[in-house]
């Protein structure tokens, strides 16, 4: 929001610490102090800045279920009612005697492709260059979150004086529909349009809600002309300016919530600017199966909650009218009845998140400021301890440093290559579990071994004088389908060295000193090492690590052919054991 426009709304001014503490008290985050020319400078360069303008702008961070505070007029309402200088605003809809309101007939055409739509007209509104840019900002702001990028519901707004009702709601097939859009200078098919706004930046994100459909929906007035081809694009006939007085809105979606809530949320915010302020003309929508609604609903409900309730909930001991004092100041009227043993609470059409008691009880802990709740110490007393396993890693890290190796840390998602054919074994022999859409060929599946990462590591530090002695003690992901997840992690150790001999004998060296660290005595009952085959290794150069009765991992010379495929030109002896048998 633009800081001068918002301090005029709001009647004084702020410092910027004063505005952040405003901000903060009523549960928002003034989140920079900035403006257009740096926002440009910042992302684009200060050449494409250059003629930009330098108004402050404050940017503001609304929590995702506040939609009534996404433009100037919503926000600057709530923090008056909240400084009290205001009284809660009262929103009424007026239904015009019947035949003279507006009407908006949805055909059954229209049930396979988005069934639903409301409709509600503001008479006499009074539009400045900054309101209308609010009004359009609130509507693109809505678009984006609630109605999930126009996929459940889709605005459109129209200048009244331009149409004559009935309106009808319809789908045809692409080529049937032919009119101007918004901000063209001829008229195009639907089909047509898709081709023009494939390259349009803003509006090519919508185009595959509709383009495989067999029929586009889409809204004529009594005469023919198109309003809207929901929801891509309005037509340029209907649309508003500044000179514009009276507004017909209507949402369609395919999700009859949201769409009322979207309604609800732009007639409450700017009926303040109507000849009759708060005051909006309802329309009837008729169903194809004959049934009429009236919209906007503006449904004010009331509930019922326990101040011990939201004392205990916030950790707070509030009397009962204080209590409703604060729920008032956020919006939420709210009275005691029945001798104080509950508040009744009027919950307003623009507060659609309040569901739950819960949420009633967050408002009144916002009102009373999170910084002035006591802190207390819990009345459970529970001794906090180190995971085991992260603790015998800890220990195990700082022994095999102490042994002259070197951490390192890789990545946990790695490519099928890294982790099957580059070890010379198949991806479905690996039980690795795979991303379902990677961003990037590096990030497929997840690791099943620390080796290639490691090997990556030394890859990239070839220049670094040699011998190279690497190590990593991390989790390696497998799928497990008696896990309730699918998949389950194991801690693995790994550890490598890279010279112009293998020097098979230093990894042997470090094993042993691991197993003496784990108090594992080298024998029958301890740890044993037998002969094996492992595709990674050199045949006749690997052996199995057998502890506690069972095999743990392995350890030798790496193939040649594994070596170069890691870009790599020496030899190199590698360890990889699970630590989980010795927590």
């Amino acid at each position: 929001v633009k800081r001068d426009a918002l301090f005029a709304a709001l009647g004084r001014t702020y410092t910027d610490e004063e505005f952040d503490e405003l901000c903060f008290e009523f549960g928002l985050e003034l989140d920079e102090v900035t403006s257009e020319k740096t926002i440009i400078s910042k992302e684009r360069g200060d050449e494409k800045a250059e003629g930009a303008s330098d108004t402050i702008l404050y940017k503001i961070d609304v929590p995702a279920n506040r939609y009534d505070l996404l433009c100037l007029e919503g926000l600057v309402r709530g923090l008056q009612v909240f400084k009290e200088r205001i009284s809660i605003p009262r929103y009424r809809k007026i239904v015009p005697a019947k035949g003279e309101g507006q009407r908006l007939i949805i055909t059954e055409e229209t049930a396979r492709i988005r069934p639903h739509a409301v409709a509600a007209v503001l008479r006499n509104i009074t539009f400045t260059k900054e309101r209308y840019d609010s009004f359009i900002d609130l509507q693109e702001k809505l678009h984006q979150n609630i109605c999930r990028k126009r996929a459940l519901v889709a605005i459109g707004t129209h200048d009244l004086d331009t149409i004559t009702g009935p309106f009808t709601y319809t789908a045809k097939a692409p080529s049937e529909i032919k009119f101007k859009p918004l901000n063209q200078s001829q008229e195009y098919t639907a089909s047509q349009l898709m081709d023009l706004y494939r390259t349009d930046s803003h509006l090519r994100h919508y185009l595959h809600l509709i383009e495989d459909l067999p029929l586009y929906p889409v809204i004529y007035d009594s005469n023919g002309v198109v309003l809207s081809m929901p929801p891509i694009i309005n037509g340029d006939h209907t649309k508003i300016g500044l000179n514009t007085k009276n507004v017909f809105i209507e949402c369609t979606g395919t999700d009859i919530t949201k769409a009322k809530t979207v309604l609800d949320i732009l007639v409450t915010m700017f009926s303040e600017y109507c000849e009759k302020p708060f005051s909006v003309e309802a329309a009837e929508v008729v169903y194809p199966n004959g049934k009429a609604h009236i919209y906007p609903e503006l449904a004010y409900r009331k509930e019922k909650v326990k101040p011990e309730y939201i004392n205990k909930k916030i950790g707070i001991s509030e009397t009962p009218s204080n209590l409703a004092k604060l729920l008032t100041r956020m919006c939420l009227k709210s009275h005691i009845i029945g001798n104080g043993s509950h508040i009744e609470v009027e919950i307003p059409p623009t507060r659609a998140d309040v569901i739950h008691a819960c949420d009633i009880m967050e408002d009144a802990a916002i009102a009373y400021g999170y910084n002035n709740i006591q802190m207390t110490i819990p009345k459970m007393y529970t001794i906090a301890n180190q995971l085991p396993l992260n603790k015998l890693t800890e220990l195990l890290r700082l022994d095999l440093a102490a042994a002259g190796f070197t951490e390192v840390l890789t990545f946990a998602l790695c490519s099928q290559e890294d982790i099957a054919d580059k070890l010379g074994m198949d991806i479905s022999a690996t039980k690795a579990v795979k991303i379902a859409n990677p961003k990037t060929a590096e990030f497929q599946v997840a690791r099943t071994s620390l080796l290639p990462g490691l090997l990556k590591t030394i890859a990239a530090n070839r220049k670094m004088p040699l011998p190279l002695k690497l190590f990593e003690i991390s989790d390696i992901v497998v799928k497990d389908d008696t896990a309730d997840v699918g998949a389950r992690n194991h801690r693995h150790l790994c550890a490598l060295y890279y010279n112009k001999n293998p020097g098979f004998e230093i990894i042997h060296g470090l094993l042993d000193r691991l197993m003496q660290l784990l108090d594992v005595p080298n024998e029958e009952n301890g740890y044993v090492i037998k002969a094996a085959e492992g595709s990674a290794f050199f045949p006749g150069r690997c052996a199995e690590v057998i502890a506690k009765g069972q095999s743990i991992g392995k350890l030798g010379v790496l193939h040649p052919d594994v070596i170069t495929k890691f870009e790599l030109t020496m030899p190199c002896s590698a360890l990889e054991i699970t630590i989980e048998p010795f927590v």
